[in-house]
C-alpha cells in the first residue's frame, strides 16, 4: 500500500471506506459532486484540487474538475465552487480528506483581503504558523492568506501581504525566505532592548532590524535610546520598532485618561461616536492599542526620528485592522496570524453528490447545487 493509501485509510471517515467496498461489489457508476460553502468566501482551490488529482493519477484513474470560479474570486454562501466527476469508487474515500485541504484557506483569504484593503498602505507579515494545529494548516493558511492579499493588492492598490515568517511558506508570497529579525526570547537572551539590537547587527551588519521593544515594558524609553545609539541605521531607513505589548498592561507612558486625550487630539472622531467594549479596548484600552502606536510615533516625531517605521502586533484581526484604519494610526506594518478563522465551523466544506450515471439525483434541501437551478 502505497504513503497516499495507507494515509487515506487511517483519515477518511469510515463509511466512506464501507461504501467504496459496497460500490466495488455492486457495480460502480459515474457520479458528478458539488461542492460548496455555507458562507461568502475568497475562492482558494489549488492545494485541494492538487492533491486530490495526484492522488487520483496514483490510482490511475481520472475525474474531470469544472471550476465555477477563478481562483480569487468571491463565493457566495451556498454557490458551488466547483463540480468534480468521476466513479464513485475512485472519489468516494476522498472527500474528507479534499474536503479539509479547502475551506481554511477560503475563509483565510477573506479575511486578509478585508485587512489589507482597510490598511491599503501597510505592509503585513504572514505570522499566522505559531497559531496552527501543524504544518499541513500552516500550508492552507499562508495560501489563503496570499490570495487574498494579492485581490487587495490588484483590486485596491494595497501593499498588502508582503512576506512570511518562515521559510516553508515564503514562496506563496513570492519570496526565498521568512521575514523577521527578533523574538522576545533574543531579548530576555541580551538583558536588554539595546543590548540585542547590538548583538543583532554585529552578527547580520548592514541588514535592516526591527527591535522588539516591550520586553521590559520601556517602549518609549527602550525605542530613543536604539534610536540615539544606532543613529546610522536610522539614516540609512534600517531601523523599525516592533511594539507587542500584552493586553494585561498599558504601554509605557499611558493610562485610561491619557489615552483619550491622545487620541481627543491626534483623531477626535475616534472616540465621538458610539463603540463597543471590545472597540473601545482597542482605541485607549491596555496592550498595542490606537493611543499606544500614536504614542510611540510621537515620541519618535518629537526627537526627529520620523522616518523609523512602526511595526505593530498582538491580536490583529480583520476588525481590528478596520478599526486603526478608521482612526488612521500610523501603522507601518503589521505582523498577524489572526485572520485564521475565529470559529472553525466556519470553514467547512461540503461536497454532495447530484448525478448518479447522467441521472440527476439530490437529496431534498440540495436542489440549489443542481447546475440548472
Amino acid at each position: 500500500m502505497s504513503d497516499f493509501e495507507s494515509d487515506i485509510e487511517l483519515r477518511t471517515d469510515h463509511y466512506f471506506k464501507l461504501t467504496k467496498k459496497v460500490v466495488e461489489k455492486h457495480g460502480d457508476v459515474e457520479v458528478s459532486y458539488a461542492v460548496f460553502m455555507r458562507r461568502p468566501v475568497i475562492y482558494c482551490p489549488k492545494l485541494a484540487i492538487d492533491w486530490i488529482t495526484l492522488v487520483v493519477n496514483s490510482r490511475g484513474q481520472k475525474i474531470d474538475v469544472s471550476e465555477c470560479f477563478k481562483e480569487g474570486a468571491w463565493v457566495g454562501a451556498g454557490e458551488a465552487l466547483m463540480y468534480i466527476k468521476g466513479k464513485l469508487s475512485v472519489l468516494t474515500d476522498l472527500e474528507t480528506i479534499f474536503l479539509q485541504k479547502l475551506g481554511g484557506a477560503c475563509v483565510a483569504a477573506y479575511n486578509t483581503f478585508g485587512m489589507a484593503s482597510d490598511l491599503p498602505k501597510v505592509a503585513f507579515i504572514a505570522m499566522d504558523a505559531r497559531h496552527c494545529a501543524g504544518a499541513e494548516m500552516q500550508e492552507l493558511m499562508a495560501y489563503g492568506a496570499s490570495v487574498g492579499s494579492k485581490k487587495a493588492q490588484n483590486e485596491q492598490g494595497a501593499v498588502g501581504f508582503i512576506g512570511s515568517a518562515n521559510d516553508i511558506t515564503s514562496h506563496f508570497f513570492g519570496k526565498k525566505n521568512g521575514i523577521g529579525t527578533m523574538p522576545h526570547a533574543l531579548v530576555g537572551y541580551a538583558g536588554s532592548t539595546l543590548k540585542a539590537a547590538e548583538m543583532f547587527v554585529d552578527t547580520y551588519p548592514g541588514s535592516p532590524l526591527t527591535v522588539l521593544i516591550d520586553y521590559f515594558g520601556r517602549e518609549i524609553t527602550d525605542a530613543l535610546e536604539v534610536c540615539k545609539e544606532m543613529e546610522n541605521l536610522v539614516r540609512k531607513d534600517l531601523l523599525s520598532f516592533r511594539i507587542d505589548t500584552h493586553g494585561g498592561r498599558f504601554v509605557e507612558g499611558l493610562d485610561t485618561a491619557k489615552s483619550y486625550a491622545l487620541l481627543d487630539k491626534h483623531a477626535s472622531h475616534a472616540i465621538r461616536t458610539f463603540r463597543t467594549e471590545q472597540e473601545l479596548k482597542w482605541l485607549v484600552g491596555t496592550g498595542v492599542s490606537a493611543a499606544a502606536i500614536w504614542h510611540l510615533r510621537l515620541a519618535l516625531d518629537n526627537k526627529g526620528w520620523k522616518n523609523v517605521k512602526i511595526v505593530a502586533s498582538s491580536g490583529f484581526s480583520p476588525e481590528k485592522c478596520k478599526l486603526m484604519a478608521s482612526v488612521g494610526a500610523p501603522i507601518d506594518m503589521i505582523g498577524t496570524g489572526s485572520y485564521i478563522p475565529d470559529s472553525w465551523s466556519e470553514t467547512y466544506a461540503t461536497a454532495d453528490i447530484i448525478e448518479y450515471d447522467g441521472i440527476q439525483r439530490v437529496k431534498i434541501g440540495r436542489e440549489f447545487l443542481l447546475p440548472n437551478k
